[in-house]
């Protein structure tokens, strides 16, 4: 049972730095891969698409526990 709670752990912190990267990179660019210069408002959009593909294995681990 240790090595699944350290394992379990292990993937949170995981997830934890995919986000935080993907939200640094999302927030300090200034032109995206299309070319198209990054406003406010399209940042907050790549954000939020972002926290919705973060929000599946949130929920997907809540349904577990």
């Amino acid at each position: 049972m240790k090595r699944r709670w350290i394992s379990w752990w292990i993937a949170n912190i995981i997830w934890i730095i995919l986000f935080v990267v993907g939200t640094a990179v999302v927030w300090t660019r200034e032109v995206d891969g299309a070319g198209v210069t990054q406003t406010p408002q399209l940042k907050l959009l790549a954000f939020i698409v972002l926290l919705i593909a973060f929000i599946f294995p949130l929920i997907v681990q809540a349904a577990v526990m």
